[in-house]
């Protein structure tokens, strides 16, 4: 298992405050406990905290969906005779005349913490750091001969953020705080998008000790905050709406959170909390870090970087220059860690493209969607070994469902259920009325996925009876109805779309209504063999099971193009576009592992072909999250320097200071998309986390594969704590200078036969035997058990 490293690996530290101007937000250093969350900006004078809140959402409009499955039949017809370009509107006006006006929720900021203090002879030796062992965020400065430090988390275990101040020196604190809205000052639009209201009925006031606050949601409820200030020293005064703090040496400040509930009952409730709350703010830390550090710390990694203790900016501007320093590269593959366990736990909802850290109040692309980016999110958390943060994207899904059926039954005329890409906690139902989110058919398949993979990994029985193959029953059903039979007996998949992609010689709608995407085959192929499996290990559904093996035969094979590459579309009118940022065609060899070079090298190989196209001939168009995407293919791969040059691109075109992952850059530097507006979007920081974890483990029911894709610049370092399907334990220790490789592989579950699979430089162990030539070695383990092995590179 992982342990604490203390060394710099873990940390962030920048030496300038949040700087992007006009919305200072996304340059904040971000803290939560998966549903409380807080934003720190880092000014010394006047000084923000972010407050949010995973369960305040809002601007929803959900009226009833209307049924329009009966024009299903005529567009079809108008695309079996190739009008697709008038096919594709079919559906959405049929939404249209009816006058069906959706719209969907977006996460809206609950308020501001502000903070100011007096200086006197200004700022020096500043900096801002984050600890994300601990969940700390410190803020630090000199004014004259005075030290002065500001240090917050969000309590995992207490649901509380605590904020405490200290000085050192011949000058106390002084200092205002208040509470409010989120300033509209902070919330920049991109062009062409309207204002956004803001919350009406704020109100806010003081007693000194207690702060409160709170203002209106649109749909009538109030949301809001109380802080209590507990001073050592020195003396507490009310102003207005603020407390004012004068002569202390050190403070405490308590925050708490409340949504939907009435304000005076809240804050009485809340004040009555903090004021039972007798902790120092050591001893409130010590719970917090026991539960977030045992989730994060369950895995580590070490590159043995050196210059850990470099700020960000300094780290920046060495990848600037061509490649992510090691030290960077550590330090980010830790933040997606942190992220998705600062922005997840059981009980709240899933993390969505901002994390907990919307500061916008409209947000852009401020919702969950699943022909991507939902899913990257959460791929590094099996082999992360943090599985528990999957359950609430279980949880999500699940409470939706009513509203996934209707999807598929008023769009489409099918049973099961139909998952539109994008979704918000405050309904499932079909939101974005565009071609290439209604005629897209793969979100429930894709989200299956990660169903499936939960049970491989934990090997919890329970979980695949109850959860896991009822979902994917559900998938298959809305397919046994959609897919239809074309007259050489294979199934034809339309209207279909390969996500947000278009064919390069312009055949199809416009926005990308196509027939037969790759993708839409791979998923359900995907869906049907696991359920198959599944349902015979669990012995259910027996009398569907004949049902779902014919469907898997008429399932086409892929195809390969004039290029050598895999297609994209399997059909003869569709030309392949290379210039975009969606890879959804490679789907079967990554996130998939239908595909492998030992199952079919010559296909395996056309797979390849088609992500070089698109780091080549389309490099233009790529986004943040699309090369963490491509890093993780080439690293399925096998090509690890492939792999890394990905994130070599993304930390030089896509990153900000803090470390938070642009989908775009925004300065016309030539690597991805051209776009006024540079939308935050968390996805890319977990992306790369997966990649790198790929690049150091590769598992299935059978094998497991240390070391597949093992970067040049990796010459040493050590991964402990991953865990690979089957419920293994895996710790790797590599030099390559020394020509060393350790591995301990343990059995947590059942344990059970497997492959062990060591990388190509790698032929001898270090007691001078050699392993077989194909370098595999059979193992078999029962439920505890270890097995270590030492071995050296060629």
């Amino acid at each position: 298992m992982g342990r604490k490293t203390g060394d710099g690996r873990n940390k962030l530290k920048l030496l300038t405050p949040s700087s992007w101007w006009g919305a200072k937000w996304r340059e904040a250093l971000p803290a939560g406990n998966g549903i409380t969350g807080a934003a720190v900006y880092g000014g010394v004078h006047l000084e923000t905290v972010m407050l949010t809140h995973g369960g305040l959402w809002w601007q929803s409009r959900t009226p009833e969906l209307p049924d329009v499955s009966g024009r299903l039949g005529e567009m079809r017809r108008l695309m079996m005779e190739g009008q697709e370009a008038l096919a594709e509107n079919v559906l959405i006006d049929g939404l249209k005349e009816q006058g069906y006006d959706p719209v969907m929720a977006v996460p809206l900021p609950l308020g501001d913490l502000n903070l100011s203090m007096e200086v006197s002879e200004g700022f020096k030796d500043y900096s801002r750091e984050l600890d994300m062992e601990t969940g700390e965020i410190t803020v630090r400065w000199q004014d004259g001969h005075t030290h002065y430090e500001r240090a917050l988390f969000v309590s995992r275990t207490d649901d509380l953020i605590v904020y405490s101040l200290r000085s050192s020196g011949p000058d106390s604190i002084s200092a205002k705080i208040g509470l409010d809205l989120h300033h509209r000052g902070d919330v920049r639009r991109p062009p062409g998008r309207p204002e956004a209201s803001l919350p009406t009925g704020s109100e806010s006031g003081s007693d000194g000790e207690f702060i409160w606050y709170a203002a209106c949601h649109d749909n009538g409820s109030d949301f809001g905050a109380v802080v209590r200030v507990v001073a050592t020293d020195g003396r507490i005064s009310s102003s207005g709406s603020e407390s004012v703090l004068e002569e202390a040496s050190k403070a405490l400040i308590l925050v708490k959170l409340f949504v939907h509930e009435p304000r005076e009952a809240a804050w009485k409730r809340l004040k009555r909390e903090l004021a039972a709350e007798h902790r120092s703010y050591d001893e409130l830390r010590q719970p917090h870090m026991e539960e977030h550090g045992g989730l994060f710390h369950r895995m580590t990694l070490s590159l043995d970087a050196p210059g850990r203790d470099a700020s960000n900016e300094e780290l920046l501007l060495e990848a600037y220059r061509g490649e992510a320093p090691l030290a960077m590269l550590e330090k980010m593959w830790a933040y997606g860690r942190y992220l998705l366990i600062a922005s997840s736990r059981e009980g709240g909802d899933p993390c969505h493209l901002y994390g907990l850290w919307c500061g916008e109040y409209r947000g852009f692309w401020a919702f969950h969607m699943a022909n991507e980016n939902l899913q990257m999110i959460y791929w590094q958390a099996l082999a992360g070994h943090m599985p528990e943060l999957l359950l609430p994207v279980f949880d999500y899904v699940e409470r939706q469902m009513d509203d996934y059926r209707g999807n598929a039954r008023r769009i489409y005329g099918c049973r099961g259920i139909w998952i539109p890409a994008p979704t918000a906690p405050d309904s499932g139902l079909l939101k974005t009325i565009a071609p290439h989110i209604i005629h897209w058919t793969g979100a429930a398949g894709w989200i299956a996925q990660h169903y499936y993979d939960y049970y491989l990994y934990t090997g919890d029985r329970e979980f695949l009876r109850n959860r896991a193959l009822p979902f994917l029953r559900e998938a298959a059903l809305f397919y046994e109805d959609f897919l239809i039979t074309g007259d050489d007996g294979l199934y034809i998949s339309f209207p279909s779309n390969s996500p947000e992609n278009r064919p390069g010689n312009g055949a199809g709608g416009p926005k990308g209504t196509t027939m037969n995407a790759t993708m839409d085959f791979a998923i359900a192929k995907e869906v049907l063999t696991r359920l198959v499996e599944g349902a015979a290990q669990e012995g259910l559904y027996a009398e569907e099971m004949a049902g779902w093996k014919g469907m898997i035969a008429k399932i086409p094979p892929y195809q390969v193009n004039a290029d050598g590459a895999v297609r994209e579309w399997m059909h003869p009118a569709y030309e392949d576009q290379y210039h975009h940022r969606h890879q959804s065609h490679l789907y079967p060899v990554f996130p998939g592992k239908e595909v492998t070079h030992e199952k079919d090298p010559g296909l395996f190989a056309a797979f390849v072909t088609a992500v070089r196209k698109r780091l080549v001939v389309g490099l233009k168009e790529q986004t943040g999250w699309s090369l963490a995407h491509m890093s993780n293919l080439y690293a399925r791969m096998g090509e690890a320097d492939k792999a890394l040059e990905c994130l070599d691109l993304l930390g030089r075109s896509a990153v900000m200071n803090n470390f938070f992952t642009l989908h775009n850059d925004w300065r016309g530097m030539g690597v991805g998309l051209d776009m006024e507006w540079a939308p935050f979007q968390i996805d890319a920081n977990m992306g790369l986390t997966a990649a790198v974890q790929e690049m150091l483990l590769y598992s299935d029911p059978s094998v497991i594969r240390i070391l597949p894709a093992l970067p040049d610049r990796f010459q040493s370092g050590n991964a402990a704590g991953m865990l690979a399907c089957g419920g293994y334990e895996v710790d790797i220790a590599w030099d390559r200078k020394e020509s060393m490789l350790d591995v301990k592989v343990r059995s947590v579950k059942s344990g059970g036969p497997v492959t062990l699979v060591f990388p190509e430089e790698c032929s001898v162990f270090r007691n001078g035997s050699r392993l077989p030539e194909n370098r595999q070695i059979q193992a078999m383990f029962e439920q505890g058990e270890s097995l270590t092995l030492q071995l050296s590179f060629s």
